[in-house]
Formats: structure tokens, sequence, C-alpha cells
């Protein structure tokens, strides 16, 4: 099973990577996330220059697609040729959204009258789309999900992990990378989060 980790121009660091880092702690299951960019090398809000590791065609055959966000968001959904790049597909690909990866899922047309998470810079633009956002870190209908604030990204990636691979690996991959003395917490904080968003409006 492929992820494609989309990145654009002026990327959010936490955002790609923590997904990226914690997917790809199960290649050995079967599992591997790829950064997705549109040019072959795309810089990050603070200057970190990136070489992406597939083409944004790599989204339409990937089975999980994450949309990360970015200080150049607005920009990206206003470009109607990269938009049309973005040829997803809810009915066989799991689609999650980072913050201002939200406003790509709208721009999309994929979100309906699901409500989303995303961070607080993003929320008005994000509310002027006719969406909803909740006062969450993460939200799942069915196979989308958005996660709001940086560091929610690991709810994202626990989703992932937990929807392909089961919820034994995921705790396997938080436990691994929760700061030490805090192992427990950290795992049942990241479910948690993932099984109220997935149950909220249910």
């Amino acid at each position: 099973m492929q992820v494609a980790v989309v990145t654009f121009d002026g990327f959010n660091e936490l955002d790609s990577f923590i997904a990226s880092a914690l997917i790809n702690r199960c290649r050995g299951d079967g599992l591997e996330a790829f950064v997705t960019t549109p040019t072959p090398v795309v810089t990050s809000m603070n200057g970190v220059e990136v070489t992406g590791q597939r083409p944004m065609e790599f989204v339409t055959e990937a089975d999980v697609v994450l949309i990360g966000s970015g200080v150049r968001t607005r920009e990206v959904v206003a470009d109607d040729r990269l938009v049309s790049t973005l040829g997803l597909d809810p009915s066989r690909q799991l689609i999650g959204a980072q913050c201002s990866g939200a406003l790509v899922l709208a721009r999309l047309g994929l979100l309906g009258d699901m409500p989303v998470c995303t961070d607080r810079k993003s929320r008005p633009f994000v509310e002027a789309c006719g969406v909803t956002v909740l006062d969450v870190p993460f939200h799942a209908e069915g196979d989308i999900a958005t996660a709001g604030g940086c560091l929610a990204s690991q709810y994202l990636a626990t989703w992932v992990i937990t929807r392909t691979l089961g919820e034994d690996t995921a705790r396997g991959v938080l436990d691994y990378v929760a700061p030490v003395g805090e192992n427990r917490e950290t795992v049942e904080r990241a479910l948690r989060a993932v099984h109220m968003g997935e149950t909220a409006l249910r």
C-alpha cells in the first residue's frame, strides 16, 4: 500500500515529515509513504529545500493521499492547472488533509456537508468556502479525514495506520516514537483522538 504525502511549495515541515515518518515505520508491513510534489524540488515555509520522492501524478495511483498544509495553500487552490492534477477518488482511496489542506478538499468538491478540522489561521478561509470548522484536532467521515494543528499530523498518520494495518500496528508505532516515560499516555491520546473523531457525529 502506498501513501502520497502531497507537499507544495511553502509547506509546513511538521505536517509532511511527521506523517511520513510515522507511516514509514510500517514499511515492513507493506505500508509506505512518499513525499509527493508538483515540482522536483519544493521549499518549506522556513526555507528547507526538499526533493520530492514522487511526482504529482502519483496521487492517482496511491492507496492513501494526505494533503499537507503550508503558507501558499490559497495560491494552490487558485491554480486550476495544479488542482487538475489532483485526481482523487474517495471510492478507492483514503484521503486526509492537514490544516490548510482542507482548502484543497473543498476546492476539489470532496467535502459535501462534512465539517473539517483546520488551524486557526486557515479557519476563516475554510469557512469562507462554506465549510463548517470543528474545534477538535481530528475528524473523519468514511474515507475522508482532516486534522487541525501541526502536531495533529500524528493523528492523521494514526488514522491511516489503523485503517490499513489495524490498531495494534498503530499502537506499536506510537509507542516507539513517544517521549520516554510518556508512552502509554501518548498512545492512548492519539487513539482516543482518532476514535472520537470518527464517532463524534454518528
